[in-house]
């Protein structure tokens, strides 16, 4: 058997490790696509369009609202600033909304919390819009 030097020794474990965790991580596919999942989307628009005091109101009311239980993963967002044809950036709030499954979207349309949400915020919008999807 051939003798090594320690830091020849280290070196070359070193590079092995290295390599092999490339190796590895180039195997590894990014796991990017959900799954078995319910998605609610909602995009608001408000009566008075720019008001600050009640763009406070409706994103501090969906704030509570994402108490509810079944809720998964929530997301409270505003128009990004892009512009292509094919966006629509009129709206002022969008709420998404991550359950596991539709029984858990239905709870959810019945929790005291989202009827509080409602009756407390339905005076701040003109206009709502849903978009429900699951998986293909």
């Amino acid at each position: 058997m051939k003798k090594i030097s320690r830091r020849q020794f280290v070196g070359d474990t070193s590079r092995a490790v290295i390599a092999g965790t490339v190796i590895l991580a180039a195997d590894q596919p990014k796991q990017r696509e959900m799954k078995n999942i319910f998605v609610h989307h909602v995009f608001f628009w408000l009566k008075n369009a720019g008001n600050a005091e009640d763009l406070g109101k409706l994103v501090a009311g969906l704030k509570k609202l994402s108490a509810v239980s079944t809720i998964k993963q929530f997301h409270i967002g505003k128009p990004a600033a892009t512009s292509r044809e094919v966006i629509d950036g009129s709206y002022a709030v969008s709420w998404l909304v991550l359950f596991d499954n539709k029984a858990d979207q239905d709870s959810y349309q019945a929790d005291p919390i989202h009827l509080l949400f409602v009756e407390d915020c339905a005076s701040l919008w003109k206009k709502v819009i849903v978009y429900d999807s699951v998986d293909l």
